[in-house]
């Protein structure tokens, strides 16, 4: 495994604010020097992998050769039992163009039907990626139920109709603070830790 020192800069390969977010917030006691791929004005590249993982990889190799400096990138989504997995990998598709998380939801809402399924999880993969192509990827997951209607305006994306095993509200409701100690990123993020830094 390679490291990451606090003498280095990063790329985050994500233009998603929110996700950026909790990375900086995850990698902030690390001392680690950051910069978002969306500044640094670096397009999104497609992607057309049928996983996570594989997703994280095309977003984390296209920054880090780009950039010349490592790079991490984040490739997460929803999953929902009842829907075989939808939406999964397009969770962010199922927004549409405009990003609409209201509209997603209601969608697997109405994709559910008469279901009495909630199952449902969230994925995340993250990818530290070399400008020599070299990369490590962690998968983190949470797992829990749908909820409907939606509850509470923080998090970003199908956050509010997601309640975690063991929870009693919904991620649009869990102070930031609370979320990143139990998200699916969260616990990838451990692992890039104890693998990638110091």
């Amino acid at each position: 495994m390679r490291k990451i020192t606090s003498a280095e800069k990063l790329v985050l390969a994500s233009h998603n604010q929110g996700k950026l977010r909790e990375i900086e917030a995850l990698l902030r006691p690390h001392g680690v020097d950051v910069v978002s791929a969306g500044t640094l004005g670096l397009p999104e590249p497609v992607e057309d992998a049928p996983d996570f993982a594989g997703n994280a990889r095309i977003k984390a190799l296209a920054a880090a050769t780009a950039t010349g400096l490592p790079a991490l990138s984040d490739d997460s989504g929803f999953c929902v039992a009842a829907l075989n997995g939808d939406p999964g990998v397009l969770s962010a598709r199922w927004a549409g163009e405009t990003k609409d998380f209201g509209a997603a939801m209601a969608l697997v809402h109405e994709r559910m039907g008469e279901t009495t399924d909630k199952r449902a999880w969230f994925v995340a993969a993250l990818c530290l990626a070399w400008p020599d192509g070299h990369t490590e990827t962690f998968l983190g997951r949470i797992d829990g139920v749908v909820v409907w209607p939606p509850r509470g305006g923080k998090g970003f994306g199908y956050d509010p109709m997601f309640q975690a095993d063991g929870a009693s509200v919904t991620f649009g409701e869990m102070d930031p603070a609370e979320k990143h100690a139990i998200s699916h990123r969260a616990r990838a993020f451990a692992q890039v830790l104890a693998a990638c830094f110091g």
